[in-house]
């Protein structure tokens, strides 16, 4: 045999191979969770959402770092087609783009309300193959 052919000289690029592949596919897309407000809680104003993240770094949205994120939060609002630019100065949708994992509504009216929680790069393009998280909840009446 010649070197590098057989399965003793060149055994080692097939395994770093497999373990590229192997690697690749069990890669998971970055999600976001929203922690709080439960979804179908009852809450009183101030509403204070907080986020959580899984297989993503957040950054700063200034920071222009390929593999990291940041928050958007959309109150009562459709979220944007995957691949546009998210709006910004549109009622109801609000950039977190210092990294933030939490944001309070001050002025909630009572009655229900949903919020949906996306991931976006650095130009405010929610992250490909990011999963989005949704909470209904209420809120109630001031004690």
């Amino acid at each position: 045999m010649r070197p590098g052919r057989g399965t003793r000289d060149g055994g080692w690029v097939w395994a770093v191979a497999a373990v590229v592949m192997w690697g690749t596919a069990c890669a998971r897309p970055p999600a976001v969770t929203i922690t709080a407000p439960a979804e179908g809680e009852t809450v009183t104003a101030p509403v204070r959402v907080t986020l959580g993240v899984a297989n993503v770094e957040l950054a700063p949205a200034a920071e222009e770092r390929p593999g990291t994120g940041h928050h958007h939060l959309f109150l009562d609002v459709d979220v944007t087609p995957p691949a546009d630019t998210i709006p910004a100065g549109v009622t109801g949708i609000i950039h977190l783009g210092r990294a933030q994992t939490e944001f309070t509504f001050d002025n909630l009216a009572a009655g229900p309300h949903r919020i949906i929680a996306v991931l976006a790069d650095h130009g405010h393009v929610p992250l490909r193959g990011a999963t989005a998280d949704t909470v209904n909840f209420v809120v109630g009446p001031w004690p």
